[in-house]
C-alpha cells in the first residue's frame, strides 16, 4: 500500500490515508506530501475521494462504512496496480508462492542502476534504493504480483515470472494447491500473444503452467535457462547461464542460498525474454544485497548477529535457514512468529518439520493480522509438538519488547538470532538494539 501511494504521490496526485501505527513505511509517504492518520476513524475519510482498500481491511471498518454512506468509490489495491500497469509501458510481473518480492525487486534494482530509468512497484524496501515504488519515464514497468487473495488474475504483464508453486493461503483457496492452480491458468491466459510465461522446470507445479509462449528456467537438464557449475562461496555465490543449451553469461551474486540462484537465474531470463541489454544489468546483481526482511543484518548485540526475514511459509523458513549453514560453529536461534491462525492450522505438521538446521527455536505469540483465534491452534501448543520431537525450543508469550527482554541476557558472540515471520516480529532487533545500548549507557 505504501508504494502504491508513492506511485500516486510521484503523479502529482493528493494522497490521504491511515494506519494502526506509525512506522518508517508512514514517514517515507508523508515525506513525499502524504497527509496519514494514526488510527481508523471515520472522521479521516474526506468526502470527494476514491477508496482503495487491502483484502486487510474488514467491511467493518469505520473508514468503510463511511465511504459507503458517501457513496464514495471503493476500489482493492489490485485495481489500482492493474491501472498503473496499464499506461502503456513493457510489463514485467513476478508471482509464485515464494520470491516474488526478492525477483520483483532485483529486476528493479539491476535496471535502475543499468539506466534504463524503470518504473516499479514492489513489496518489500529496496535498501540500496530506498524505496519499494517508483515512477520514471523509460520503457519497463516492474511489479510483484500476489496470488494471495485470487486477485492477480487483474493483471496482464507482456512477461510474467512463475517463480514456484504450492499450497499456501489456505484460508482463501479451500481446495489448496489445485485452486492456485486454476487461478493461474486463469490469470495466463488473459496473456497477449506475444506474452512469455517463465516457469520453474523445477517445480512440477508451476511446470504444469501452459501458455501461448512458455519457457522454463531452473538447475535440472532440460530447462530453457539453466543455471550450471553453481559455487557457493563465503561471501558470494556464482554459476554459469545456459539459454538452450548454449552459455548466455556468468552471474555473481552476494545472496546465499540456492534459492536465490533459482531468483537471479528467473530475473536474468525474463530481461533477456524483455530485449533488455544484459551487458548493462549484468554487473550489478553482484551488488544487490536481498530485499529489507530477506534475512537482513539489523546488528550486533552482545557479540550475537541478529538477522530479521519475512519466512512466514515452511518452505521459505527452510529455505532462510538453509542461509544460515554457513555460520559454522554458530549456536543459531530461530525466533518464529506464526503468522495466521489458519496457516498455522492449515500448515501445522509442514511448520514442525521446518526448523531442523537451527540449535534452538524460541515461538512468540501468533500475529493474527485481522484474523480471529482459533481454539486450540496457539504457539504453546506448537511448541510442546516441537518439543516432542526433540527440537530445542521455547515458548515466550507477550510482545516483542517482552520477547527480547527475555532472550537478551543469555546472547553472546557464538549466537546467531534470526527472527522469522510477516508481522511484528521484525522490531525484535529493534529491541535488542535498544537494550543492548541501555545497557551501555549505564555501563558509561
Amino acid at each position: 500500500m505504501s508504494g502504491l501511494a508513492k506511485y500516486l504521490l510521484e503523479n502529482g496526485c493528493e494522497v490521504a490515508g491511515s494506519d494502526v501505527c506509525d512506522s518508517k513505511y508512514v514517514q517515507k509517504v508523508r515525506d513525499l506530501g502524504a497527509t496519514v492518520h494514526i488510527g481508523h476513524s471515520a472522521d479521516n475519510v474526506p468526502d470527494d475521494c476514491v477508496v482503495i482498500a487491502s483484502t486487510a481491511i474488514r467491511q467493518d471498518n469505520p473508514e468503510m462504512v463511511r465511504a459507503k454512506e458517501l457513496g464514495l468509490p471503493i476500489y482493492h489495491r489490485s485495481d489500482l496496480l492493474a491501472e498503473i500497469s496499464r499506461e502503456g509501458k513493457f510489463f514485467l510481473g513476478y508471482s509464485g508462492t515464494h520470491g516474488k518480492t526478492t525477483t520483483s525487486g532485483l529486476a528493479s534494482y539491476v535496471m535502475e542502476k543499468a539506466g534504463l530509468k524503470p518504473s516499479y512497484v514492489v513489496g518489500g524496501i529496496i535498501p540500496e534504493l530506498d524505496t519499494n515504488a517508483h515512477c520514471q519515464d523509460g520503457k519497463y514497468f516492474a511489479a510483484e504480483l500476489d496470488e494471495s487473495d485470487g486477485t492477480i488474475v487483474k493483471y496482464v504483464p507482456n512477461i510474467v515470472v512463475v517463480n514456484n508453486l504450492e499450497a499456501d493461503h489456505l484460508d482463501f483457496y479451500k481446495n489448496g494447491l489445485q485452486s492456485i492452480l486454476d487461478t493461474f491458468e486463469t490469470f495466463i491466459s488473459k496473456m497477449p500473444e506475444d506474452g512469455v510465461v517463465l516457469v520453474n522446470y523445477d517445480c512440477e507445479a508451476s511446470k504444469g503452467l501452459h501458455c501461448h509462449k512458455t519457457m522454463t528456467f531452473g538447475l535440472s537438464d532440460g530447462a530453457d535457462y539453466q543455471a550450471k557449475n553453481i559455487e557457493f562461496g563465503a561471501d558470494f555465490t556464482k554459476f554459469d547461464v545456459y539459454y538452450k543449451g548454449e552459455f548466455l553469461a556468468d552471474l555473481r551474486i552476494i545472496l546465499r542460498g540456492t534459492h536465490n540462484v533459482y531468483n537471479a537465474l528467473s530475473v536474468l531470463a525474463s530481461l533477456h525474454q524483455a530485449g533488455v541489454n544484459l551487458e548493462l544489468v549484468i554487473p550489478h546483481f553482484a551488488t544487490f544485497t536481498g530485499m529489507g526482511r530477506r534475512f537482513q543484518k539489523v546488528g550486533t548485540v552482545n557479540g550475537a548477529v541478529i538477522f530479521d526475514d519475512y519466512a512466514h511459509h515452511p518452505t521459505e523458513i527452510k529455505a532462510s535457514l538453509s542461509s544460515a549453514l554457513s555460520f559454522k560453529d554458530k549456536n543459531v536461534v530461530a525466533v518464529f512468529q506464526p503468522h495466521r491462525y489458519t496457516r498455522l492450522k492449515n500448515l501445522w505438521n509442514e511448520f514442525l518439520n521446518a526448523f531442523d538446521n537451527v540449535d534452538k527455536v524460541i515461538v512468540t505469540d501468533v500475529y493474527a493480522a485481522s484474523e480471529d483465534a482459533i481454539e486450540g491452534i496457539n504457539s504453546d501448543k506448537f511448541t510442546k509438538a516441537l518439543s516432542e520431537k526433540g527440537i530445542n525450543c521455547e515458548y515466550i508469550a507477550g510482545d516483542m519488547k517482552t520477547v527480547a527482554k527475555t532472550i537478551f541476557p543469555a546472547l553472546s558472540q557464538n549466537d546467531v538470532v534470526i527472527g522469522l515471520g510477516a508481522g511484528t516480529i521484525t522490531a525484535l532487533g529493534k529491541e535488542l538494539i535498544a537494550l543492548d545500548k541501555e545497557l551501555s549507557n549505564v555501563a558509561n
